[in-house]
């Protein structure tokens, strides 16, 4: 399985974005697929996760509410929507999956990464 996201960009404080996530190759056996972020010397960050058949989305505290994902099965394709985005979004936001639905707050728990892509909020 391979993860393509794409979607980031330059967005102005206030704005939104949608970022996307296809998969491909043999997915039957994922259980979950998660965005993470990460900014140059902190940790990759948590966002949301939301279990493979689409209909159960988690989210961390930080951006429950402003953020939302989903998934279209038919397309394989996750998606993020980032709504009311301030500076300190910014940063290269990730896909991940897993075949474990366990600890998927955790980075180390997803076997299967996308490129990031850039999100930069200006202020």
């Amino acid at each position: 399985v391979q993860l393509q996201a794409s979607g980031g960009g330059l967005v102005q404080t206030g704005g939104s974005m949608n970022l996307s996530c296809a998969a491909t190759g043999r997915s039957l056996d994922l259980q979950v697929a998660g965005w993470f972020r990460q900014v140059p010397g902190k940790e990759r960050e948590w966002l949301a996760t939301i279990n493979w058949s689409g209909d159960f989305p988690v989210y961390s505290f930080s951006v429950h509410g402003r953020f939302r994902i989903s998934k279209d099965n038919a397309k394989n394709t996750v998606f993020l929507k980032l709504n009311s985005l301030k500076p300190e979004d910014t940063a290269v936001y990730y896909c991940a999956a897993s075949h474990n639905n366990y600890a998927f707050q955790v980075p180390d728990s997803y076997d299967i990464w996308g490129r990031g892509t850039q999100v930069t909020v200006s202020s």
